[in-house]
């Protein structure tokens, strides 16, 4: 079970019951609610493990501070991580002007794809939830996650699927 794994019970201790700054949901809300999609779209181990590791390692600051824990894990895992942080810190929505979607260059590793797919829709999911129409750069998200689902394949049948077995395990 993902959750007795040292990647999950980390992140969890990381956040503890810290939550966002806008919405006021618990940080750790991200990683429960992209495991349900990673389970349901068949990930492996390692990429769930990745993906609870992936905000320890996101930006260039997390990764200087948390750089001496990448020893402790399997380097599978770590190369997953690492490649995930890669790709996705390569189209970022702060960073984006009138992108097309063919700019968004997807990883080789389909477990990173899956890692992308789970983060993807979850943050879509609360952007429509608490900041839609409401955050100032509401339009230029909204072209983002359109960007990003149209380059992972993730159409709008896949997207409700994934909000609704969500919204059920709550």
């Amino acid at each position: 079970m993902i959750k007795d794994t040292t990647e999950y019970k980390l992140i969890a201790r990381h956040y503890g019951d810290r939550v966002a700054r806008r919405s006021q949901v618990r940080l750790m809300n991200h990683i429960d609610e992209g495991l349900i999609i990673l389970d349901m779209i068949g990930a492996t181990d390692a990429a769930k493990r990745a993906f609870c590791l992936h905000p320890l390692f996101q930006t260039n600051e997390d990764l200087k501070e948390n750089v001496y824990m990448a020893s402790f894990f399997d380097p599978h895992v770590m190369l997953l991580t690492m490649e995930y942080r890669n790709i996705a810190n390569a189209f970022l929505s702060d960073k984006m002007d009138d992108t097309i979607i063919g700019d968004i260059k997807l990883s080789p590793l389909y477990e990173v794809n899956d890692m992308l797919v789970a983060d993807k829709v979850q943050n879509r999911k609360d952007y429509i939830t608490y900041h839609k129409d409401t955050h100032a750069r509401s339009a230029q998200l909204d072209l983002y996650f359109e960007n990003w689902l149209t380059a992972l394949k993730v159409n709008d049948v896949a997207y409700n699927r994934f909000c609704k077995a969500i919204e059920a395990r709550r």
